[in-house]
């Protein structure tokens, strides 16, 4: 499965002074409607689309009153849903405020390990464009052309992208990896 992505230029806010690198971004196309999603999940088996949408309607009012309850939630084959946030710290027990000292209350979604597998197994990468200056350039072909830049040393593929230069999912960890996510 072929995932598309854009490149875009980016400066790490813990390195000012360092120039801007460009680090590819996902390409994500827009969701499906509940309804196209039910229907498509459901093509090829005896659930109706109708039933998946309940579910999944009843899940999501299940999932918030489980975590103000404090539990967390474990949806098999998906994955597991926690209440996380910060909070401040005190010499003294008796100081702590908790509505002043807890902070940044969110939503921690942890897949399943077969969901994980399942998603990334033989995933590759493939140019999707550019995005630069708020304007989108549907392949690194097309950026390249409209800022007159040569193709580089060995020419580009039929997406835009450099032979041999391709990515696996993981990454090495080095430097020129996104710091921003």
């Amino acid at each position: 499965m072929s995932v598309n992505y854009k490149l875009v230029q980016k400066k790490n806010p813990l390195k000012k002074e360092a120039s801007a690198k460009w680090y590819a971004i996902p390409n994500s196309a827009r969701p499906l409607s509940q309804k196209a999603m039910t229907r498509a999940a459901t093509e090829n088996t005896s659930t109706a689309p109708t039933e998946l949408e309940s579910a999944m309607d009843l899940l999501a009012a299940f999932i918030p009153q489980q975590l103000q309850q404090g539990h967390t939630v474990n949806v098999p084959g998906l994955g597991t849903f926690r209440l996380s946030f910060k909070s401040e710290g005190v010499e003294k027990i008796d100081d702590f405020r908790p509505e002043r000292m807890i902070k940044s209350p969110r939503i921690v979604f942890s897949p399943a390990k077969e969901l994980r597998e399942k998603t990334l197994q033989g995933l590759s990468f493939e140019n999707g464009g550019v995005l630069e200056g708020g304007i989108n350039y549907a392949s690194l072909v097309d950026y390249r052309k409209a800022k007159g830049l040569p193709a580089p040393g060995g020419g580009t593929t039929a997406d835009g992208s450099t032979p041999g230069g391709g990515s696996s999912p993981g990454g090495s960890g080095g430097q020129s990896e996104n710091p921003l996510g």
